[in-house]
């Protein structure tokens, strides 16, 4: 039977590991969050529960004076006919020019939020979390076009992520 202690430190591996970056995936380096902040649209994403059946989705980050990022997630709902919407919280894992941060919506569990990929004019970021089965694709603007998704499925694939089941989320309700 497991010890106490033994029980501690396997939670805190496993928390530990949820905010991690996957092997092979490097954080951005250059990040700057003031032309980060504002509302980024959901172009692609590997499915998750907490986002399953959600199109029109968008991603909103402030800076806060505390220096967390306050994020606001929100999507339409076809089944419910609703929009549903999730804050959390952002907080830098290291430095505050790498893109490595994590993120809670759930009180004090935090997952990785790594943004991988950022072009110098901040309109497209590649973000991932903490192993391969989450990578979303986020634009500034609700639609791209088929060079910048063409692009993208090409640099995930290069980083290992399988896009089998890579869902391209409907912008419809935000232009």
């Amino acid at each position: 039977m497991p010890t106490t202690k033994t029980l501690i430190v396997s939670v805190l591996a496993l928390i530990g590991g949820c905010t991690g970056v996957p092997e092979g995936i490097d954080p951005v380096s250059n990040l700057d969050v003031e032309r980060y902040e504002g509302t980024w649209y959901e172009i692609a994403r590997l499915d998750h529960s907490f986002e399953e059946g959600l199109s029109n989705v968008t991603a909103d980050y402030s800076l806060q004076e505390d220096g967390s990022i306050r994020v606001i997630n929100r999507g339409y709902s076809e089944e419910s006919g609703k929009w549903e919407e999730a804050e959390g919280r952002a907080v830098f894992v290291g430095d505050e020019a790498s893109g490595h941060l994590k993120v809670s919506f759930f009180g004090p569990f935090y997952a990785s939020y790594v943004v991988f990929r950022l072009d110098e004019d901040y309109r497209f970021a590649y973000i991932t979390g903490y192993d391969r089965d989450y990578l979303w694709f986020l634009s500034k603007t609700p639609t791209v076009g088929d060079e910048a998704l063409t692009q993208f499925r090409q640099v995930a694939r290069e980083k290992g992520f399988d896009l089998e089941e890579l869902i391209l989320v409907d912008q419809n309700r935000n232009q």
